[in-house]
């Protein structure tokens, strides 16, 4: 597994509403809010954390809930659709769900042998449940009304929306090791075997396609996995050597990043496994308190009574 890029580690999303976000993420899609912090470069804005009971990479999907921000337009230079593993017979379980629960989802679609169930949530993110054909021993969290057959399992793929793919692809496929597995019309599916999970990145190809603007219901970036820091290192030398302009090596409390904009324009991390969720909680207690990079800490009183109260 070394000087590997493991599939996706997390996704990072904007959203409007704190509130709604966490209702929305927690209460109907059934995850597990396991870090609340803040925004490294704006705590005035919370940092949310969801994925399965201990946060493992491939099942982290976090947002930045800019309070009143207004919505984005998903398109080109994005990653436009995230897409989560369910088990095949969980399907007409989550089309009732959010039938019940009057969350705008789509007719069921084919793509690559494999049945989409789409849907958005507020703010128009697009997402999808994914029935998979293959085995997926990731455990969901469960909730009361969410059991461990039907919950999510972490994320199957992720599409990037791009009017020219090449020098994506082979950025893709030259330096983070993924292959390009199969197409269907202006879609491509890239498939890297160092993970059997997260292990899927889409590129929807549109000349045309008008370029998007970040803001509520779109995404932020990508961020794909790495065992440790002398991985992520060796990766950036790879990319700087491409001629890409990579940051240095950030520590952001539960992974260390380092981030690009890759020739279609989507912003793309590295992401480490370590040092993970419960350096600062204990499992059990994942996302119940407040947690500040310690540059913060010392104005904890100020940053807790400029940000919205979570019921």
């Amino acid at each position: 597994m070394q000087n590997q890029i493991l599939g996706l580690h997390h996704v990072t999303a904007i959203a409007d509403n704190a509130q709604r976000n966490y209702n929305f993420y927690t209460q109907v899609l059934g995850q597990r809010m396991v870090k609340k912090t803040v925004n490294f470069d704006d705590p005035g804005t919370y940092h949310f954390y969801y994925g399965n009971e201990k946060g493992e990479p491939g099942t982290i999907l976090t947002f930045f809930p800019w309070e009143g921000v207004g919505r984005g337009i998903a398109g080109t230079g994005m990653a436009t659709e995230i897409s989560y593993a369910i088990n095949p017979d969980s399907l007409d379980f989550w089309t009732d769900r959010f039938k019940n629960l009057k969350v705008t989802s789509g007719e069921r679609i084919e793509r690559f042998g494999e049945t989409y169930l789409p849907f958005s949530d507020h703010d128009g993110l697009q997402l999808s449940l994914v029935s998979i054909k293959e085995t997926d021993s990731r455990k969901g969290w469960e909730t009361t009304d969410i059991n461990g057959k039907d919950a999510t399992k972490g994320f199957y793929n992720v599409t990037l929306t791009l009017q020219i793919m090449d020098e994506t692809a082979e950025l893709l496929t030259d330096i983070f090791g993924y292959k390009q597995i199969s197409q269907e019309g202006s879609r491509f599916r890239f498939k890297t075997e160092s993970i059997p999970t997260a292990s899927i990145i889409d590129i929807l190809e549109l000349p045309n396609g008008k370029r998007g603007r970040n803001s509520a219901g779109t995404n932020h970036h990508i961020a794909f996995r790495v065992p440790d820091e002398e991985t992520q290192m060796a990766f950036r030398e790879k990319l700087l050597e491409r001629g890409l302009n990579v940051t240095h090596q950030i520590d952001r409390d539960y992974f260390f990043s380092v981030y690009f904009r890759e020739p279609g324009g989507v912003l793309f991390e590295i992401a480490t496994d370590n040092p993970g969720f419960t350096v600062d909680e204990p499992l059990g207690q994942l996302g119940t308190h407040l947690k500040l990079p310690k540059q913060y800490e010392p104005m904890r009183g100020k940053i807790e009574a400029s940000l919205p109260a979570l019921k």
